[in-house]
């Protein structure tokens, strides 16, 4: 089964709750008018796009029709579609120009951060990489077994040190490993949680220090991990994430397991930040680069 294929069944859930839906607001009108424009905004708003965001799709979508003066529900469908392909924006690959490059991974406990980290080492082993993983999360019991877990899957090397160590003697000992390997990526993990707001920064600006200082020219990205399942909550954290770090592309996962795939809109709306990987399923395979074409049109076709 092709990733297309895998997408749309993984986004089986959201769309038959809510695009289905549109399907059927469109066949039971003969005429486009506003009755026709209400029904669609309360089934957008079920996809949990967020109100604000389904308003104001909603208006340019009757802006559309006055202009181009859409007479046939079909062609309304095809001006929907078209708007929420606009409002996604296009996917953005990582930016990998240097080697080492720097990949550090942010995001709570429980949204799939570990497995994204092991899926992504894959995809770029797959692309011909050497890839070296920091076990930098040693916060949390068993978050660096189950990285291990995930490294040997992808075939990439793990530096860890034991539970409760410094983070950034690890971040430090992994730089040392990336140089010494001549690794093209050094993917770094990091506490989902710590006590407070004001811990995780500090966390992140030591790690950012370390990383700053030894691997000075490289290129780096900070991806923030969030639970697609968690709709709108998932907009909440990445608005606190952003305060703590230059957030630079989203990994949106479990897209396989929720009807509330439209905050994928809502979350480009409000932060404006690219989703760059999105996961549909529990394989090693199961994540790729996020497609903005792809992804419109599992909803759709």
């Amino acid at each position: 089964m092709g990733f297309f294929d895998k997408l749309k069944s993984g986004l089986a859930k959201t769309k038959n709750a809510v695009f289905a839906q549109v399907d059927n607001v469109l066949k039971s009108f003969v005429k486009v008018d506003e009755d026709l424009l209400e029904e669609l905004e309360e089934v957008l708003i079920c996809s949990d796009m967020g109100m604000e965001t389904v308003e104001e799709i909603i208006d340019e979508l009757r802006d559309q029709i006055k202009s181009d003066r859409l007479k046939d529900p079909a062609d309304v469908k095809v001006a929907l579609k078209a708007l929420l392909r606009e409002r996604i924006g296009d996917g953005e690959g990582l930016r990998l120009e240097t080697s080492p490059s720097v990949i550090l991974v942010i995001g709570v406990n429980g949204v799939g951060k570990t497995t994204s980290i092991g899926k992504i080492a894959a995809n770029l082993k797959a692309d011909g990489k050497k890839v070296v993983v920091a076990a930098a999360d040693t916060f949390r019991a068993a978050a660096i077994d189950q990285l291990e877990v995930w490294t040997e899957r992808a075939g990439v090397e793990l530096i860890r040190q034991n539970e409760g160590s410094d983070p950034a003697a690890v971040v430090f000992d992994a730089c040392a490993a990336a140089k010494k390997r001549g690794a093209d990526v050094l993917i770094v993990d990091t506490a989902g949680r710590l006590h407070n707001k004001k811990n995780l920064m500090a966390e992140l600006a030591k790690i950012d220090r370390v990383l700053s200082r030894e691997l000075p020219d490289s290129s780096r990205e900070t991806l923030l991990v969030l639970d697609s399942t968690t709709g709108q909550n998932a907009v909440i954290q990445a608005k606190e994430f952003k305060e703590s770090a230059d957030i630079t592309g989203l990994i949106l996962t479990k897209l396989d397991g929720t009807a509330k795939g439209g905050a994928v809109f809502s979350i480009k709306r409000i932060l404006d930040i690219p989703v760059k990987y999105i996961g549909v399923g529990e394989q090693i395979g199961d994540m790729q680069p996020f497609d903005a074409d792809m992804f419109v049109s599992a909803l759709f076709d």
